[in-house]
Protein backbone atom coordinates (compact mmCIF):
# COMPACT_ATOMS: atom_id res chain seq x y z
CA UNK A 1 0.00 0.00 0.00
CA UNK A 2 1.49 3.91 -1.42
CA UNK A 3 1.60 5.82 2.07
CA UNK A 4 3.59 9.45 2.14
CA UNK A 5 5.91 7.28 3.77
CA UNK A 6 6.73 5.00 0.79
CA UNK A 7 9.98 5.44 -0.77
CA UNK A 8 10.55 5.11 -4.26
CA UNK A 9 13.86 4.02 -5.68
CA UNK A 10 14.86 4.19 -9.00
CA UNK A 11 17.80 4.44 -11.59
CA UNK A 12 17.48 7.51 -12.41
CA UNK A 13 15.33 10.80 -12.10
CA UNK A 14 13.03 10.38 -15.28
CA UNK A 15 10.17 9.25 -13.16
CA UNK A 16 10.64 11.36 -10.45
CA UNK A 17 7.67 14.25 -11.58
CA UNK A 18 5.50 11.97 -12.92
CA UNK A 19 5.08 10.28 -9.97
CA UNK A 20 3.76 13.01 -8.13
CA UNK A 21 1.61 13.99 -11.69
CA UNK A 22 0.55 10.68 -11.22
CA UNK A 23 -0.71 10.73 -7.76
CA UNK A 24 1.37 8.51 -5.95
CA UNK A 25 2.85 9.62 -2.82
CA UNK A 26 6.12 8.84 -1.11
CA UNK A 27 9.61 10.18 -0.71
CA UNK A 28 12.12 9.77 -3.76
CA UNK A 29 15.66 8.16 -3.69
CA UNK A 30 17.95 8.30 -6.89
CA UNK A 31 20.10 4.89 -7.26
CA UNK A 32 22.17 5.40 -10.33
CA UNK A 33 25.78 4.73 -10.14
CA UNK A 34 25.72 3.34 -14.09
CA UNK A 35 27.75 0.09 -13.12
CA UNK A 36 26.90 -1.28 -16.78
CA UNK A 37 29.55 0.86 -17.62
CA UNK A 38 32.86 1.90 -16.22
CA UNK A 39 35.41 -0.24 -13.46
CA UNK A 40 34.13 -2.24 -10.92
CA UNK A 41 37.29 -3.48 -9.69
CA UNK A 42 37.62 -6.55 -7.38
CA UNK A 43 37.80 -6.60 -3.65
CA UNK A 44 36.58 -3.02 -3.37
CA UNK A 45 33.40 -2.49 -0.96
CA UNK A 46 30.34 -1.56 -3.04
CA UNK A 47 29.76 1.56 -0.41
CA UNK A 48 33.20 2.12 0.67
CA UNK A 49 34.93 5.33 0.07
CA UNK A 50 37.73 3.24 -2.14
CA UNK A 51 35.14 2.31 -4.99
CA UNK A 52 33.35 5.45 -4.64
CA UNK A 53 36.47 7.57 -5.33
CA UNK A 54 36.94 5.12 -8.47
CA UNK A 55 33.43 5.68 -9.95
CA UNK A 56 33.87 9.11 -9.20
CA UNK A 57 36.85 9.60 -11.00
CA UNK A 58 34.95 8.09 -14.08
CA UNK A 59 32.10 9.54 -14.05
CA UNK A 60 34.29 12.58 -14.38
CA UNK A 61 36.32 11.41 -17.60
CA UNK A 62 33.49 9.98 -18.98
CA UNK A 63 30.53 11.77 -18.81
CA UNK A 64 31.71 15.47 -17.78
CA UNK A 65 30.26 15.84 -14.34
CA UNK A 66 33.24 18.06 -12.32
CA UNK A 67 34.59 15.16 -9.66
CA UNK A 68 33.23 16.67 -6.28
CA UNK A 69 29.66 16.68 -7.45
CA UNK A 70 29.87 13.26 -8.65
CA UNK A 71 31.73 11.88 -5.85
CA UNK A 72 29.11 14.26 -3.67
CA UNK A 73 26.16 12.45 -6.05
CA UNK A 74 27.29 8.91 -5.29
CA UNK A 75 27.81 9.37 -1.34
CA UNK A 76 24.58 10.61 -1.34
CA UNK A 77 23.23 7.98 -2.66
CA UNK A 78 24.47 5.24 -0.39
CA UNK A 79 23.55 7.43 2.44
CA UNK A 80 20.25 7.34 0.97
CA UNK A 81 20.21 3.81 0.76
CA UNK A 82 21.59 3.14 4.45
CA UNK A 83 18.49 5.69 6.11
CA UNK A 84 15.76 3.22 3.68
CA UNK A 85 15.99 0.68 5.74
CA UNK A 86 14.24 2.26 8.22
CA UNK A 87 11.37 3.43 6.41
CA UNK A 88 8.09 1.26 5.97
CA UNK A 89 7.60 0.41 2.60
CA UNK A 90 10.03 0.42 -0.35
CA UNK A 91 8.86 0.57 -3.67
CA UNK A 92 11.37 -0.25 -6.34
CA UNK A 93 11.23 0.77 -10.19
CA UNK A 94 13.51 -1.09 -12.59
CA UNK A 95 12.57 -2.12 -16.42
CA UNK A 96 14.36 -5.17 -18.09
CA UNK A 97 17.23 -3.56 -19.78
CA UNK A 98 20.87 -3.97 -18.23
CA UNK A 99 21.36 -0.28 -16.88
CA UNK A 100 18.67 -1.00 -14.70
CA UNK A 101 19.15 -4.64 -13.87
CA UNK A 102 22.55 -4.05 -12.74
CA UNK A 103 21.91 -1.22 -10.76
CA UNK A 104 18.29 -3.54 -9.14
CA UNK A 105 21.06 -6.46 -8.19
CA UNK A 106 23.59 -4.20 -6.84
CA UNK A 107 20.58 -2.58 -4.78
CA UNK A 108 19.21 -5.89 -3.71
CA UNK A 109 22.40 -7.87 -2.81
CA UNK A 110 22.97 -4.69 -0.56
CA UNK A 111 19.59 -5.36 1.25
CA UNK A 112 20.43 -9.19 1.78
CA UNK A 113 23.50 -8.03 4.03
CA UNK A 114 21.85 -4.40 5.48
CA UNK A 115 18.10 -5.89 5.77
CA UNK A 116 15.25 -3.28 6.05
CA UNK A 117 13.62 -2.70 9.97
CA UNK A 118 11.60 -5.41 11.28
CA UNK A 119 8.38 -4.93 9.72
CA UNK A 120 9.37 -2.97 6.37
CA UNK A 121 7.83 -4.16 3.13
CA UNK A 122 9.94 -4.22 0.03
CA UNK A 123 7.89 -4.37 -3.58
CA UNK A 124 8.89 -4.14 -7.02
CA UNK A 125 7.89 -3.26 -9.79
CA UNK A 126 9.16 -4.28 -13.30
CA UNK A 127 8.29 -4.66 -17.10
CA UNK A 128 9.82 -5.40 -20.46
CA UNK A 129 7.07 -3.84 -22.37
CA UNK A 130 3.88 -1.69 -22.45
CA UNK A 131 0.49 -1.16 -24.61
CA UNK A 132 1.10 2.56 -24.32
CA UNK A 133 4.07 2.30 -26.64
CA UNK A 134 5.60 0.37 -29.65
CA UNK A 135 8.77 -0.24 -28.49
CA UNK A 136 9.00 0.36 -24.60
CA UNK A 137 12.52 1.10 -23.72
CA UNK A 138 12.02 2.67 -20.03
CA UNK A 139 9.68 3.44 -17.73
CA UNK A 140 10.29 7.36 -18.78
CA UNK A 141 8.35 6.32 -21.82
CA UNK A 142 5.33 6.46 -19.55
CA UNK A 143 2.52 9.07 -18.49
CA UNK A 144 1.65 9.56 -14.95
CA UNK A 145 -1.30 7.61 -14.96
CA UNK A 146 0.64 4.57 -16.85
CA UNK A 147 2.37 4.85 -13.98
CA UNK A 148 0.07 4.86 -11.64
CA UNK A 149 -1.37 1.97 -12.91
CA UNK A 150 1.71 -0.05 -12.71
CA UNK A 151 1.37 0.32 -8.31
CA UNK A 152 -0.70 -2.48 -8.43
CA UNK A 153 1.09 -4.67 -10.16
CA UNK A 154 4.52 -4.48 -7.26
CA UNK A 155 5.78 -7.91 -6.69
CA UNK A 156 6.63 -8.60 -3.09
CA UNK A 157 10.77 -8.81 -2.98
CA UNK A 158 11.31 -12.27 -1.21
CA UNK A 159 14.57 -13.55 0.45
CA UNK A 160 14.45 -16.02 -2.79
CA UNK A 161 14.80 -12.75 -4.93
CA UNK A 162 17.04 -10.94 -2.52
CA UNK A 163 19.18 -14.78 -2.94
CA UNK A 164 19.33 -14.48 -6.35
CA UNK A 165 20.58 -10.99 -6.95
CA UNK A 166 23.29 -11.44 -4.31
CA UNK A 167 24.66 -14.69 -6.23
CA UNK A 168 24.31 -12.36 -9.49
CA UNK A 169 26.04 -9.36 -8.36
CA UNK A 170 28.84 -11.69 -7.23
CA UNK A 171 29.08 -13.00 -10.92
CA UNK A 172 28.82 -9.50 -12.09
CA UNK A 173 31.85 -7.94 -9.65
CA UNK A 174 33.79 -11.35 -10.54
CA UNK A 175 36.93 -11.05 -12.83
CA UNK A 176 35.80 -14.19 -14.36
CA UNK A 177 32.84 -13.55 -16.76
CA UNK A 178 32.05 -17.34 -17.34
CA UNK A 179 30.14 -16.98 -13.83
CA UNK A 180 27.74 -14.18 -15.61
CA UNK A 181 27.19 -16.32 -18.60
CA UNK A 182 26.49 -19.25 -16.58
CA UNK A 183 23.41 -17.15 -15.29
CA UNK A 184 22.58 -15.73 -18.76
CA UNK A 185 22.46 -19.20 -20.08
CA UNK A 186 20.39 -20.69 -17.30
CA UNK A 187 17.92 -18.26 -16.69
CA UNK A 188 17.14 -16.42 -12.94
CA UNK A 189 13.86 -17.71 -12.28
CA UNK A 190 13.38 -15.09 -9.42
CA UNK A 191 14.57 -12.14 -11.61
CA UNK A 192 12.91 -12.91 -15.04
CA UNK A 193 14.71 -10.17 -16.49
CA UNK A 194 18.04 -10.42 -15.58
CA UNK A 195 19.35 -13.25 -18.14
CA UNK A 196 19.14 -11.41 -21.57
CA UNK A 197 20.14 -8.35 -19.49
CA UNK A 198 23.64 -10.25 -18.53
CA UNK A 199 23.84 -11.97 -22.45
CA UNK A 200 23.59 -7.97 -23.26
CA UNK A 201 26.32 -7.06 -20.87
CA UNK A 202 28.71 -9.80 -22.27
CA UNK A 203 27.97 -8.72 -25.62
CA UNK A 204 29.77 -5.39 -24.53
CA UNK A 205 32.90 -7.56 -24.02
CA UNK A 206 35.27 -7.52 -27.33
CA UNK A 207 33.77 -10.43 -30.13
CA UNK A 208 35.70 -13.18 -31.34
CA UNK A 209 35.31 -11.60 -35.04
CA UNK A 210 36.72 -8.21 -34.66
CA UNK A 211 37.21 -7.40 -31.08
CA UNK A 212 34.18 -4.30 -30.90
CA UNK A 213 31.54 -4.58 -28.09
CA UNK A 214 27.96 -4.79 -29.66
CA UNK A 215 27.05 -0.91 -29.10
CA UNK A 216 30.47 -0.17 -30.84
CA UNK A 217 30.02 -2.77 -34.15
CA UNK A 218 26.23 -0.71 -33.95
CA UNK A 219 27.49 2.82 -33.96
CA UNK A 220 29.92 2.23 -36.69
CA UNK A 221 27.08 0.58 -38.86
CA UNK A 222 24.84 3.44 -38.10
CA UNK A 223 27.62 5.66 -39.23
CA UNK A 224 28.85 3.66 -42.29
CA UNK A 225 25.44 4.01 -43.20
CA UNK A 226 24.63 7.97 -42.97
CA UNK A 227 27.59 10.52 -41.35
CA UNK A 228 25.62 12.06 -38.73
CA UNK A 229 26.58 13.91 -35.49
CA UNK A 230 26.37 11.67 -32.18
CA UNK A 231 22.97 12.87 -31.34
CA UNK A 232 21.71 11.23 -34.26
CA UNK A 233 23.76 8.40 -34.31
CA UNK A 234 22.31 7.85 -30.30
CA UNK A 235 18.90 7.64 -31.68
CA UNK A 236 19.84 5.34 -34.67
CA UNK A 237 22.11 2.87 -32.65
CA UNK A 238 18.58 2.45 -29.90
CA UNK A 239 16.66 1.90 -33.04
CA UNK A 240 18.72 -1.78 -34.19
CA UNK A 241 20.17 -2.54 -30.81
CA UNK A 242 18.41 -5.75 -29.71
CA UNK A 243 18.32 -4.26 -25.85
CA UNK A 244 19.24 -0.62 -25.58
CA UNK A 245 20.69 0.38 -21.92
CA UNK A 246 22.93 3.68 -22.86
CA UNK A 247 22.12 6.69 -22.31
CA UNK A 248 23.18 9.61 -24.52
CA UNK A 249 26.16 10.86 -22.62
CA UNK A 250 26.95 6.99 -21.97
CA UNK A 251 26.72 6.57 -25.85
CA UNK A 252 28.95 9.64 -26.34
CA UNK A 253 31.72 8.08 -23.78
CA UNK A 254 31.07 5.41 -26.80
CA UNK A 255 31.75 7.13 -29.58
CA UNK A 256 34.75 9.24 -28.05
CA UNK A 257 36.85 5.60 -27.52
CA UNK A 258 36.04 5.00 -30.92
CA UNK A 259 37.00 8.47 -32.31
CA UNK A 260 39.88 9.37 -30.00
CA UNK A 261 41.40 5.67 -29.80
CA UNK A 262 45.45 5.67 -31.59
CA UNK A 263 44.45 4.69 -34.76
CA UNK A 264 40.85 5.99 -34.97
CA UNK A 265 37.64 3.52 -35.91
CA UNK A 266 35.23 6.90 -36.29
CA UNK A 267 36.22 10.61 -37.68
CA UNK A 268 34.67 13.95 -37.58
CA UNK A 269 33.79 16.34 -40.50
CA UNK A 270 33.83 20.15 -39.85
CA UNK A 271 30.22 20.11 -39.55
CA UNK A 272 30.38 17.56 -36.27
CA UNK A 273 29.34 14.55 -38.45
CA UNK A 274 30.84 10.79 -37.59
CA UNK A 275 31.85 8.75 -39.87
CA UNK A 276 34.13 5.54 -40.49
CA UNK A 277 37.86 5.89 -40.86
CA UNK A 278 39.92 2.88 -43.03
CA UNK A 279 40.13 1.65 -40.16
CA UNK A 280 36.69 1.41 -39.09
CA UNK A 281 35.71 0.30 -42.23
CA UNK A 282 38.37 -2.62 -41.93
CA UNK A 283 36.50 -3.48 -38.65
CA UNK A 284 33.44 -3.48 -40.50
CA UNK A 285 34.62 -5.99 -43.03
CA UNK A 286 36.05 -8.17 -39.82
CA UNK A 287 39.47 -7.85 -41.75
CA UNK A 288 41.08 -5.96 -38.31
CA UNK A 289 40.48 -6.58 -34.49
CA UNK A 290 40.00 -3.20 -32.53
CA UNK A 291 41.89 -4.81 -29.25
CA UNK A 292 44.82 -4.19 -31.36
CA UNK A 293 44.16 -0.01 -31.47
CA UNK A 294 41.53 0.80 -28.40
CA UNK A 295 42.25 2.76 -26.15
CA UNK A 296 44.13 1.61 -22.99
CA UNK A 297 41.41 1.71 -20.21
CA UNK A 298 38.33 -0.21 -20.57
CA UNK A 299 36.51 -2.20 -18.18
CA UNK A 300 33.23 -4.38 -18.91
CA UNK A 301 32.20 -4.96 -15.13
CA UNK A 302 34.74 -6.54 -13.36
CA UNK A 303 36.56 -7.19 -15.78
CA UNK A 304 39.35 -5.13 -17.03
CA UNK A 305 40.63 -5.79 -20.70
CA UNK A 306 43.57 -3.35 -20.65
CA UNK A 307 45.25 -5.74 -17.94
CA UNK A 308 43.76 -9.46 -18.73
CA UNK A 309 45.92 -10.70 -21.45
CA UNK A 310 45.12 -12.65 -23.09
CA UNK A 311 41.62 -10.77 -23.35
CA UNK A 312 37.86 -12.26 -22.53
CA UNK A 313 35.68 -12.32 -25.63
CA UNK A 314 32.24 -12.72 -26.72
CA UNK A 315 32.00 -15.78 -28.99
CA UNK A 316 28.38 -14.80 -30.59
CA UNK A 317 27.95 -18.39 -32.24
CA UNK A 318 28.59 -19.79 -29.24
CA UNK A 319 26.58 -17.34 -27.12
CA UNK A 320 29.33 -17.56 -24.10
CA UNK A 321 32.42 -15.98 -22.86
CA UNK A 322 36.10 -17.12 -24.57
CA UNK A 323 39.75 -16.17 -24.09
Amino acid sequence: MITPATLHIRCGSDIRDKLVAGGIVGDYLEFSDPVCQGPLPPGMVDSGDALIERRAHFITREYGMPFGEARRKLLAEWDGLKQARDRDHLLLWFEHDLYDQACLIRLLAWFRRNPQKAGGTMALVTLDRHPAVDRFIGLGQLEPEHLAALVPTARPVTDAMLAAAATAWNAFRSPDPAEVAALAADGVAELPFLAPALRRHLQELPWTRDGLSLTERLALRAAAYQAAPPSDLFRAVQDIDPQPFLGGLMFEAVLRRLEQAPRPALQRDPDGRLAPTRHGEALLAGFADWLESTTPEHWVGAVDLANDPPPWRWDEDAGTVVR
